[in-house]
């Protein structure tokens, strides 16, 4: 598989399967959690809201290494397995770009002061499930 069509495979997964699983270190342990990710067009960085008052938000500051897991909706579709770096934004234009009505259950709005994006730059993804025999790993 050649990069571009793995780009546009990874691209294709995260923007139509956006709710996966974050996991943090905690006390040397992983912990894991349901959350929603987007991207910004043409990128495979992963962006998702949380508050800055959460206990993700610690462990990232402990420790900023995580692991994203996207897809796999059916057995033998394709899923994503991503190793990244958060880094925590508070960035008033970007947080109103990435606004979105659904965000009202767990903040009063963009401007809301706890409203926070992860910025999750990959490290590594690995494409589980392709038209490949063997996942296919590609260091960023």
């Amino acid at each position: 598989m050649n990069e571009q069509a793995f780009k546009d495979q990874i691209k294709q997964i995260i923007d139509t399967n956006p709710i996966g699983t974050l996991s943090t270190v905690s006390q040397n342990k992983p912990h894991s959690r349901y959350m929603t990710f987007w991207r910004e067009e043409n990128q495979t960085t992963l962006l998702t809201a949380t508050s800055s008052e959460t206990h993700k938000v610690d462990e990232i500051e402990e420790n900023p290494h995580v692991h994203v897991l996207l897809g796999y909706e059916k057995i033998t579709d394709p899923y994503i397995e991503m190793q990244g770096t958060v880094t925590i934004r508070d960035d008033k234009a970007l947080k109103h770009k990435m606004w979105n009505e659904k965000m009202e259950h767990w903040f009063s709005g963009p401007d809301d002061p706890t409203y926070i994006l992860l910025e999750i730059t990959p490290t590594v993804y690995r494409l589980m499930n392709s038209s490949e025999k063997e996942p296919v790993t590609v260091k960023m």
